[in-house]
């Protein structure tokens, strides 16, 4: 925020530039509803002087030439109750590139400043109106990918997850008074059982606190989307699996080998879960530069894959040595086999290592794509339902790790005996520090 203008309100388009039948442009902060009344033509109840919550329709003039610029719909909101908190103005406008740059440039004028990126949103917590978990619900909403998504951020944006994290940072500020209080005030000599009690209390926070962090493996494919590489040999099936998933011809089949040559990558939903389907090179040794580029690319993917899907051709499949090469070559990560063609007869049964999961199927007719689908589900664990609303935040579940570490060192220190009392409130403190930090909250202020 540049400081010399931190008094100014903000300003900037809250739709999507485009062609669009309206636009918004949005105005917060201390004077934002005066600056709306120099954008009136005379004889206007201006909105300084209407009500909280009503709306009207008006022509929107330049405050510097006059010229009637727009016809619009004006939004009032007073502090405290608008998105920020603060008194805001919406300006709905028609949309388009040019009408609605018009509509910003007539508000900049007028003496707002141009927002910067996120500050809404940053108003809002500053205000008191988000805690962080809800703040960074708002990106996550706007650019969720499918409808499970779309309910975990809205959830979160609602402050569900926000309201777990801060009952269990309230349970972990509790504990810590008990510890604190006893080392400030008693004489040193401890209550019964005051150890075993405490380290009950903090044995069950650390159990909740890694249920928790279990969720991210959910929430982070439902904020990110999970990298599914389809590999195999060249003519494996790679691109007709692709193509027979999205339910269109996105990748080019053909008989002669090397035909994909890049990965192509597409978005696909899962059990509402985003995935990014990415059809790669075929695997094989080849002297052309351009194919091994492919190839080299399709090696790196599969390393980084959430999920990789092997695919092998049992009209003509390597034989026993040959797969045993090609599985053991295979990065170590999640690994579905997928025997394809199914719908010719095979050349012979195709021998797997012992727990090695794999599946059946044929691109072709669609036979076994629902048991594939299924198979995926079940790898990536997105056929297990959570029961709540997983972490998807990064930061949120590195924050959890480290408050199940301090309190994992806290049981080891009140194990010990009344003489590691103090270490054992330090790792307490630690780990309600840690879990302050995703909702934004102070434990020396809390703690008091």
């Amino acid at each position: 925020m540049h400081t010399e203008q931190t008094d100014l309100p903000i300003a900037a388009l809250a739709t999507a530039s485009g062609a669009a039948g309206v636009c918004v442009v949005r105005v917060s902060g201390c004077g934002a509803l005066e600056l709306g009344d120099r954008l009136m033509p005379p004889g206007v109840c201006r909105p300084s002087e209407r009500a909280a919550g009503t709306f009207f329709h008006t022509a929107v003039l330049h405050p510097l030439s006059g010229e009637r610029l727009d016809d619009a719909v004006l939004l009032v909101y007073r502090a405290p109750h608008s998105f920020t908190g603060e008194d805001t103005l919406e300006i709905q406008g028609h949309g388009g590139g040019v009408p609605s740059r018009r509509l910003l440039d007539a508000v900049l004028a007028a003496g707002a400043r141009l927002a910067e990126p996120g500050e809404f949103t940053k108003r809002a917590f500053l205000n008191g109106r988000l805690d962080l978990t809800q703040a960074e619900a708002v990106c996550d909403f706007i650019q969720s990918k499918t409808d499970r998504a779309a309910q975990v951020a809205r959830a979160q944006l609602d402050g569900a997850l926000g309201r777990q994290i801060l009952a269990l940072y309230e349970r972990m500020t509790a504990v810590c008074a008990d510890v604190e209080h006893l080392l400030d005030f008693d004489e040193g000599v401890l209550p019964d059982r005051f150890l075993s009690r405490t380290s009950d209390a903090v044995q069950g926070l650390m159990d909740d606190l890694r249920r928790l962090a279990a969720t991210w493996n959910e929430g982070h494919l439902l904020r990110d989307g999970a990298l599914v590489v389809i590999s195999g040999r060249p003519n494996a099936g790679k691109s007709s699996l692709l193509n027979a998933l999205l339910g269109r011809d996105r990748a080019i089949v053909h008989e002669v080998p090397g035909t994909t040559r890049d990965a192509i990558e597409e978005g696909y939903s899962l059990n509402g879960v985003p995935l990014r389907l990415v059809d790669t090179a075929g695997l094989r040794e080849t002297g052309d530069a351009v194919e091994r580029e492919g190839i080299a690319r399709a090696r790196s993917l599969m390393r980084q894959a959430d999920l990789n899907l092997h695919l092998v051709d049992v009209s003509c499949p390597p034989d026993e040595r040959q797969l045993e090469q090609e599985l053991v070559a295979l990065p170590k990560t999640r690994t579905l086999i997928g025997f394809t063609k199914c719908d010719v007869a095979p050349a012979r049964e195709v021998a797997l290592p012992r727990g090695m999961p794999h599946v059946r199927f044929s691109a072709k007719t669609g036979a076994g794509l629902d048991e594939l689908k299924a198979a995926l589900a079940r790898l990536l664990e997105l056929d297990a339902e959570s029961g709540g609303i997983p972490v998807v935040s990064l930061r949120h579940v590195s924050e959890l790790r480290e408050a199940v570490a301090q309190a994992q060192s806290a049981c080891r220190a009140l194990s010990a005996g009344p003489d590691m009392l103090v270490i054992a409130a330090g790792y307490l403190r630690g780990g309600a520090e840690a879990l302050g930090r995703i909702v934004g909250r102070i434990y020396t202020d809390d703690l008091l």
